[in-house]
């Protein structure tokens, strides 16, 4: 079952999309997973504008592109070795974190996958009073 490599497939919409938040600082990284026959327009495009990239195979039909800042690209690719359901929890907290994912929540994840008990700190709301501030009604002018 061959997937369309055109300019409109969904598969370069994506890349397209990821190209922008990149290039606007929105991310240093971007990963994308996709058949090898998908991933061949991404992968040359890449090669053409000398985007970092690093191709991780994720199972024996389907391939993980990495690409994005070359030190973030380099970072993930030193422990992209393997699939990434085995990624330690510090490397999968890392790997959040460059993709854009919350920090928040990217360390509630890393203490979960640490075993570690999660007590996120109580959100402490400012009384409704404290919020606005409280205006005199205008005086009336006798005319």
């Amino acid at each position: 079952m061959g997937q369309r490599a055109d300019l409109s497939s969904p598969e370069l919409q994506i890349f397209n999309h990821h190209l922008y938040e990149l290039s606007k600082g929105m991310r240093p990284l971007a990963l994308m997973t996709m058949t090898l026959e998908a991933a061949s327009p991404v992968i040359a495009r890449l090669q053409s504008r000398g985007i970092a990239h690093h191709i991780h195979e994720a199972c024996p039909d389907r391939v993980n592109v990495v690409f994005g800042s070359p030190l973030a690209v380099q970072a993930v690719s030193s422990f992209m070795v393997g699939p990434l359901c085995g990624l330690s929890a510090e490397h999968d907290f890392m790997l959040g974190v460059l993709l854009g994912y919350d920090r928040e929540m990217q360390c509630v994840r890393f203490l979960e996958r640490r075993g570690d008990v999660v007590q996120p700190e109580p959100v402490s709301l400012p009384p409704l009073a404290q919020t606005f501030t409280v205006v005199e009604e205008p005086r009336r002018l006798a005319l």
